[in-house]
């Protein structure tokens, strides 16, 4: 059984004649321990079906199943504890806590989810891996956006999570931080049995992906090379 599934998922917004269907007839599966890339042009689809995929918002018909449970009928407790247990998110917009240091935002995190998560050796390896474990004792607004996006990076792994979603992981990144993100991406699937979804326009990815999909005008397929 597939760790995440969506089938026949279609989301549209608005009504009548301004109705816009982002999402049609999407069906999709992946596995523990697999990499996979969305990859599209801009408003494609790409980051609505990561937020009905990570049980963000809710498709307008069709089934998600996350870890075998269908959550189309969960209530709002039941997919926040889903989230919380299941999931760990890369943002775009890194969704750091301003007036926390960074290393508060990992005692935050280790507070909200309290089981399972790294130990600190292995969050300082973690942190040594994506060359940020010297800005500890900054805030934020004293960090470049690579910097923020590689603090994001390891705020979402340092949960375990058996599922990670990411939304542009590397674009604020430059080639190198791109090979470590990417290398990193793969130990954890690859080692860890952690599955790794992510939607990108960065076309240097794609050589860390096991597959890849591509959605257009809300349709996705398969991408065989």
């Amino acid at each position: 059984m597939s760790l995440v599934s969506l089938k026949n998922v279609n989301k549209i917004y608005g009504k009548g004649s301004s109705q816009i269907k982002s999402l049609d007839n999407i069906n999709f599966a992946a596995d523990a321990g697999q990499v996979v890339l969305i990859e599209g042009p801009s408003g494609s689809g790409k980051s609505t079906f990561l937020t009905i995929l990570g049980a963000l918002q809710k498709a307008t018909s069709g089934q998600v199943i996350i870890s075998g449970e269908e959550i189309t009928a969960m209530n709002s407790k039941q997919l926040d504890q889903l989230r919380l247990n299941k999931i760990g998110f890369i943002l775009q917009s890194y969704a750091l806590v301003p007036y926390l240091k960074i290393r508060e935002q990992f005692v935050l995190a280790n507070i909200i989810k309290k089981t399972n998560n790294m130990q600190q050796l292995q969050l300082n390896n973690l942190l040594e891996q994506l060359q940020v474990n010297e800005l500890l004792d900054k805030y934020p607004k004293e960090l470049s956006g690579g910097q923020r996006q590689r603090i994001a990076i390891a705020r979402a792994l340092y949960t375990n999570p058996p599922i990670v979603l990411a939304d542009e992981p590397t674009a604020s990144l430059d080639s190198k931080c791109v090979t470590l993100v990417g290398q990193l991406f793969q130990q954890f699937a690859h080692q860890d049995g952690t599955l790794i979804v992510m939607v990108t326009h960065d076309q240097r990815l794609e050589q860390y992906a096991d597959v890849i999909y591509r959605i257009v005008d809300g349709k996705m397929d398969k991408r065989i090379d």
